[in-house]
């Protein structure tokens, strides 16, 4: 850029050049040049541009007056589009007018030229009184260079501002640890969230910077380089920090230029587009967004490690040890102190190899330690290259890790330290290969290293006293599972087959039955372990888009289970890996489902495999049981029987007996003039605990189910389950589950009164059909591609035809699905309702006006025709 003339200010002019300026940095970024030199670049960029200002409005001739780059851009570290934060320092108290007009002018100049600009004017006193109450400030300051004016006045305020006047080293780094926890606490204290802030997430950028200041405070190091001949860092570390420290530049460069403003948050709007503009590109097995976030989750945990060993340096050398703290010993290798872990000497990985597992077995052992110390974890890293074959082959480090699966202690804390140690990704080449590793979707919101762990600490969790309340049923399976171990070896293997292409499910098995046989268990076992990696998935899809009250569900899944006891690892499997998938994903209807599908299977299974239950014993049992519980009420049997000739079986089939002396009581009292019956109840300890479940009995007609559905979406709640069943007499006995807006049941009063209210009126006229409610499409929905895909099948022995849709979950979808199907003149007998994500994936059971399977081919697609064209559009 060319000098700005000292005669006039002209912004319009100036910002013109300062854009052509930024393009050209872009432009060079693009071709690839090193991050670290443009972020120098455009600090000296814009060094210029401030000194031209202030000599323009002979503020260089002002006394005692000077101007300061602070904070990141006092490091000279500026992206583009990145705050400029600037101190006018002054010497005395006050400024005179002239002075205050000029500075206002100059600072007004700033913004005129579209610099986002965080200014300061400040009296050395000022910088004392503020900086003493705010360590924000007095860190800003401590990261300060003069740009124009006397050079002495900023020595003079770090003098002022320094440990030795107000934040001395101690107080200091205990306040950056502090602030440091409650900004990773903000950000769910981990690296691997789905829309990360590449600057104060946990491992982003200002974990670096936290390292340097407590550095230059304590230690007087003007650079992170300066720490290595302090002791504190080694060459490689410091090579390390700082090529994670260029990987996120890279991508903060990357997102400003994309969103033309300082943004630190990589969110889905943007992670396509930096993946294309790095040169990511998809493969048969890993999308290439999915690849570039993989290498930001895996330099963020390198950051974060690195982070997390030198502010435990820090720690030790700062807030010190006392002389007489207790050292236990632990063996010849390991002692204890002051509740960390160390090794007796350093070559102690060097003589014994197999150290390097054992110390995270005598973690997972012993409850009086919590961490490994900090020098510790330097030789830890350090002799990581004795991992190779040899030392996976050697029968000591096999029983290690065996002795390791078996800890009842700490065993979710002892793998998270070994992963990130680095010594796990090593033992298991294939867990390696899966660490960092996303899925570009809503559904999966940890990575599947992250996922990985999470489902064995949820394993742990469920052998916790206080998880009883939580997970009464899997609780109490999983603590009277024989060899527990083979429930964790599942669990971190079951997804570990991830991004090689192919289904991850049958490679899994695979890994996981030579790994067990490797060490050591027997066929039996290894054979468990690589069926339940095989079968993982199985039992929350049987459960979400299955009907399980449907007998044929339940024997065909006790075949494909064949025993309790795998039955039972599968279910304290299932259940640990849904709540490790997403926090919003576990709710008490889904646990309901399971929980049904597993005492029923357990019934099957003790009734015997070569004994099925039928379904007209099915429907013997559920009337002989609702009976019983009218009667207890007082019901006549007469009327009972008498109404219920009229029902069908599907009903019988397909409702519980609390539900069905529920519906028989209401019915009973119900007069049909009164037009439709809705019953409506909050979750209770039923069919469909955790749930809202609803009930409407009318006459029969075509668009009931089209009618009800778009009421409910008008009423903002979500439908999980519904089944639509027409009696011999032409009424609809139709049952639906639903939850709120944030996934829970209605337990409020007076809505659930106002919820029967609106349907009874809405059903009354069920012809005029609601207008279909437009809300906006969610922000993060807008990133994804799902088009809608259906396919159409025909259930001769079920008489009906299955429609299954997958589509991108839109507000108001099954409505217009509803919609869709009243317009083609098909009748919904049952539907499936489950959301992964982004992707709603439901399953239709329809018939045609004769209520036969539809057999008109013509009509069939036209129907998905309607389905895949009307549901894109929207």
């Amino acid at each position: 850029m060319s000098a700005i003339s000292a005669a006039t200010l002209n912004a319009t002019h100036d910002k013109a050049q300062l854009k052509a300026a930024l393009a050209q940095l872009f432009e060079r970024f693009d071709q690839g040049r090193d991050v670290r030199l443009l972020v120098r670049e455009w600090a000296a960029a814009i060094d210029e541009v401030l000194r031209d200002a202030w000599l323009a409005l002979s503020l260089d001739k002002a006394h005692d007056l000077s101007l300061l780059a602070v904070g990141g851009y006092g490091r000279a570290e500026l992206l583009p589009q990145s705050d400029v934060d600037v101190l006018v320092l002054h010497r005395e108290d006050n400024l005179d007018e002239t002075l205050q007009a000029a500075v206002s002018a100059f600072i007004t100049y700033l913004w005129d030229l579209g610099l986002d600009v965080g200014s300061s004017v400040r009296s050395l006193s000022d910088c004392v009184r503020l900086a003493t109450d705010d360590i924000t400030i007095a860190t800003n300051l401590m990261e300060s260079r003069t740009l124009v004016g006397e050079a002495a006045l900023r020595d003079d305020m770090l003098r002022v501002t320094g440990p030795d006047q107000l934040w001395p080293g101690k107080a200091f780094f205990i306040a950056k640890r502090d602030e440091q926890i409650a900004r990773h606490g903000k950000h769910n204290n981990t690296e691997y969230n789905l829309e990360p802030d590449l600057k104060n997430a946990p491992g982003g950028l200002r974990d670096i910077q936290t390292i340097g200041w407590v550095a230059k405070r304590h230690f007087g190091a003007d650079t992170l380089r300066g720490l290595i001949a302090h002791g504190f860092l080694t060459e490689a570390e410091f090579d390390e920090i700082d090529a994670c420290q260029c990987v996120l530049w890279r991508f903060r460069f990357a997102l400003n230029k994309i969103s033309h403003r300082n943004e630190t948050r990589i969110l889905f709007d943007y992670q396509r587009h930096i993946a294309e503009l790095f040169g990511y590109t998809d493969t048969v097995a890993n999308r290439g967004v999915e690849q570039l976030m993989q290498d930001y989750y895996r330099a963020a945990t390198r950051i974060s490690m690195l982070n997390e060993l030198l502010l435990q340096y820090f720690e030790e050398a700062i807030l010190g040890h006392a002389e007489d703290d207790e050292i236990i010993p632990i063996n010849n290798r390991f002692q204890i102190r002051d509740g960390a872990i160390q090794v007796t000497s350093e070559d102690v990985f060097r003589r014994t190899p197999s150290a390097l597992l054992e110390v995270f077995v005598l973690l997972g052992e012993r409850a009086e330690v919590h961490k490994v110390r900090a020098s510790t974890i330097r030789l830890i890293m350090q002799h990581l290259p004795l991992i190779d074959d040899k030392f996976r082959n050697d029968i000591r480090n096999k029983s290690l890790f065996m002795e390791l699966m078996r800890c009842r202690t700490a065993l979710f804390s002892s793998l998270r330290k070994m992963k990130r140690y680095g010594v796990l990704g090593l033992y298991i080449p294939a867990f390696g290969a899966i660490i960092g590793k996303m899925q570009y979707d809503l559904f999966h919101i940890y990575t599947v290293d992250a996922h990985t762990l999470l489902v064995l600490k949820n394993m742990r969790r469920f052998r916790y006293a206080e998880m009883e309340e939580r997970f009464p049923v899997v609780a109490q399976v999983a603590n009277n599972l024989p060899k527990i171990e083979l429930l964790y070896l599942a669990g971190l293997f079951h997804d570990i087959a991830k991004g090689r292409g192919g289904d991850h499910s049958e490679l899994g098995a695979v890994d996981a039955y030579d790994f067990c046989i490797n060490h050591g268990l027997g066929k039996w076992d290894a054979g468990l372990v690589s069926w339940l990696a095989l079968n993982h998935l199985v039992m929350s899809v049987t459960a979400q888009k299955k009907d399980v009250s449907d007998p044929d569900v339940i024997n065909e899944f006790a075949q494909k289970v064949g025993d309790v006891v795998h039955l039972d690892y599968l279910y304290s499997l299932t259940v640990a890996d849904i709540c490790a998938t997403n926090p919003t994903l576990w709710n008490s209807w889904r646990a309901s489902l399971l929980r049904q599908l597993y005492m029923q299977t357990k019934q099957a299974l003790r009734r015997g495999l070569i004994n099925p239950i039928a379904k007209p014993e099915w429907v013997t049992q559920a009337r002989a049981n609702a009976l019983d519980i009218l009667l207890a009420q007082g019901v006549k049997a007469d009327a009972v029987n008498s109404l219920w000739e009229h029902l069908g079986d599907d009903y019988f089939l397909h409702e519980a007996a609390e539900d069905i002396a529920w519906h028989t009581e209401a019915m009973l009292a119900h007069s049909h003039e009164a037009g439709p019956l809705v019953l409506v109840r909050e979750n209770h300890n039923g069919q469909y605990d955790g749930a809202t479940q609803i009930f409407v009995y009318t006459r029969d007609m075509p668009n009931l189910f089209a009618a009800t559905v778009a009421e409910l979406d008008q009423l903002n709640l979500t439908v999980m389950d519904a089944r639509i069943i027409t009696s011999t007499s032409r009424y609809s006995l139709d049952s639906y589950v639903v939850l709120d807006e944030n996934g829970q049941p209605i337990n409020d009063p007076v809505r659930l009164k106002h919820l029967g209210a609106h349907l009874r009126e809405a059903l009354a006229e069920p012809d005029e059909f609601p207008t279909l409610v437009q809300r906006r499409l969610p922000r993060q929905l807008k990133h994804f591609d799902v088009r809608t895909d259906v396919r159409l099948s025909n259930d001769l022995a079920n008489q009906h035809t299955v429609v299954e849709i997958v589509a991108l979950d839109r507000p108001g979808l099954l409505a217009h699905i509803g919609r869709i199907f009243m317009e083609h003149k098909v009748n919904l007998q049952n539907a499936r309702i489950a959301t992964l994500g982004e992707r709603a994936e439901d399953i239709f059971f329809l018939t045609d006006s004769e209520q036969q399977p539809i057999s008109d081919p013509e009509l069939c697609e036209r129907l998905c025709d309607a389905l895949r064209t009307q549901l894109d559009a929207r």
